[in-house]
């Protein structure tokens, strides 16, 4: 029989108890926390244990398959370009848009491990979004594929930002480098002097006002996630009694969510590379592919939105393919149905479903559920560790006791230090060390953590963050429209898809395609609303004037309001 939970929390990481995930006193950024007493400086030294792994496979990629010497190869290769050609130096911004591809992996290595600070960009984005991330990150390297130079092509010119290209396949205008013929192959890492506390990197979120935010985390906030999902592994094994090593099957991942995405970055794509770990990396998701790689590679650890994981126990094919190598299946982005949980449970009978509640702005670390807990507390998002710490906390900052409804709140060393030249969005969501998440929730006796609302307009289109104000901004620049309300109706795979209610300017017409053609290129594509509705009335508002989405939402489910859908 395991520990219990606290038992095993307290012999994994309680102070003086002299194991390798120990717990210690800090000061970060003036505020007092607890720490990994054992954490490395910074990212450039996680990376050189990858060096041990020798020609061990880490990254398999249509067919590729790179060990982990011929990617610190690259990475120590592309290092030494960036310092040495294009004169980054501590503290420059190297952008990098591309799809999933192992020079991904590679340029967010050899960025960061240089003390320089990588930017993830969407790939998604239009023009107009990479126009904005390039000139308000002041990046001036741009590392991407050939789609994403086509998209960002004018900005750099404007603005002299170098460009390098991975895999072109077309030739490029003078001056732009590609990937393969500059790399110095053989060349030495320059190496840097990074403190804990020097910026990392920026990941834009999704901004309530119309533009994206860039959230900054330091090498100490990269770090200590990263540490922090081991700690919890550790602690679940601890308590079912499970000895690390003593499965036959080796650890192997799938990447299935993008890398410019927290959760692909940072437990993914990152643990991977720490621990050793193969990663299948998938050129785009397709549930009966994914069974093929499950197959074919042995693979462990699913983690994806609750969306994928519906498309794989669920493809009408499932049973044909040999599973048997599954031990978790899940991840995080939206909560999960709770007959998704049932499934996954009879699917993966050798493991279990998992889900984990983290942000863009704890480096995707939080509250997780899986086994036996995720099965008796489906509908909760699971316990946190220390170092983190959760509350619930009422409009005035008060904390709240145990079952009241409030606003969940964070601390601990893996949140990100504020936004990027965004002093004020900072302030409003850090506040004395502690983010204020946004979620409306509770914490049970037990400490299990359950998210009921969100107190943002935001949402959760397939684990992407859709801030309703940005859309609504797009749809007003157009002539025919009065008044518009976005807003999130329950999806069954998606978990939700965005709405909107469209009252008509007198005189004007507008149809769903009107709105759709007029939003082309204007948003990425997952923000443009999938159902429309046009209304012969003002739209519902309260006293303050504002709208009653919420009431839009019940009567669209309700079908007393028509929508033309997509």
């Amino acid at each position: 029989m395991g520990l219990s939970f606290d038992e095993a929390v307290k012999a994994i990481l309680s102070p003086g108890s002299g194991t390798p995930l120990e717990l210690v006193e800090a000061e970060v950024r003036g505020v007092r926390m607890q720490v990994f007493k054992n954490a490395p400086q910074h990212l450039g030294q996680f990376f050189d244990l990858a060096r041990f792994h020798g020609d061990k496979t880490f990254l398999v990629y249509e067919g590729e398959r790179w060990s982990f010497a011929k990617t610190m190869e690259h990475v120590d290769a592309l290092a030494y370009l960036l310092v040495n050609t294009y004169n980054v130096k501590k503290g420059d911004r190297v952008a990098v848009a591309m799809r999933n591809y192992p020079e991904w992996v590679v340029s967010f290595a050899a960025i960061t491990s240089i003390g320089a600070i990588s930017v993830s960009m969407n790939s998604w984005w239009t023009e107009d979004e990479m126009d904005f991330a390039l000139r308000d990150s002041g990046a001036t390297v741009l590392i991407c594929d050939e789609q994403r130079y086509a998209t960002g092509r004018a900005t750099c010119e404007e603005l002299s930002v170098k460009a390098l290209v991975v895999r072109a396949e077309a030739s490029l205008p003078a001056g732009v480098d590609q990937w393969e013929s500059v790399l110095p192959h053989g060349a030495k890492h320059p190496g840097a002097s990074i403190d804990s506390d020097d910026d990392a990197t920026i990941l834009y979120t999704s901004g309530t006002t119309g533009r994206p935010k860039g959230a900054v985390s330091t090498h100490r906030a990269v770090i200590s996630a990263l540490m922090s999902f081991v700690a919890r592994t550790a602690v679940e094994n601890l308590r079912e009694g499970v000895t690390p090593g003593s499965d036959s099957v080796d650890p192997a991942f799938i990447l299935i969510v993008p890398l410019f995405h927290v959760t692909g970055c940072v437990p993914v794509m990152l643990g991977c590379f720490v621990g050793g770990t193969k990663l299948v990396i998938m050129y785009k998701w397709d549930a009966e592919k994914a069974l093929h790689i499950i197959q074919d590679e042995k693979i462990t650890t699913f983690i994806g939105v609750p969306t994928q994981s519906w498309d794989l126990v669920n493809h009408p094919r499932f049973g044909e393919f040999d599973t048997s190598s599954l031990r978790q299946v899940g991840g995080g982005g939206a909560p999960a149905p709770a007959p998704l949980v049932e499934k996954v449970a009879e699917s993966v009978p050798q493991g279990g479903p998992q889900l984990g509640y983290g942000m863009t702005e704890t480096n995707a670390y939080g509250p997780g559920n899986r086994g036996h807990d995720y099965i008796t507390h489906p509908t909760s998002t699971g316990r946190w560790i220390p170092p983190m710490r959760v509350e619930v906390r009422d409009e005035d900052g008060r904390t709240l006791p145990r079952g009241e409804r409030g606003e969940i709140c964070m601390f601990g060393p893996m949140l990100i230090r504020g936004y990027w030249n965004r002093p004020d969005a900072t302030a409003e969501t850090i506040r004395d060390g502690w983010l204020y998440t946004g979620d409306a929730g509770y914490i049970d006796e037990e400490g299990f953590v359950y998210i009921q609302d969100r107190i943002k307009d935001m949402i959760l289109r397939g684990g992407e963050n859709v801030y309703s104000a940005e859309v609504e901004t797009a749809i007003y620049e157009h002539p025919a429209v009065h008044e518009a309300a976005v807003f999130g109706v329950p999806h069954e795979r998606l978990g939700e898809e965005v709405a909107v209610a469209i009252l008509v300017n007198e005189g004007h017409s507008m149809t769903a395609q009107d709105l759709w053609a007029h939003l082309d290129g204007k948003i990425a594509s997952f923000k443009v609303p999938s159902k429309v509705v046009f209304m012969t009335e003002p739209l519902p508002r309260n006293a303050a004037g504002k709208f009653l989405k919420r009431e839009l939402r019940e009567r669209v489910a309700k079908g007393e309001l028509s929508a033309t859908s997509r």
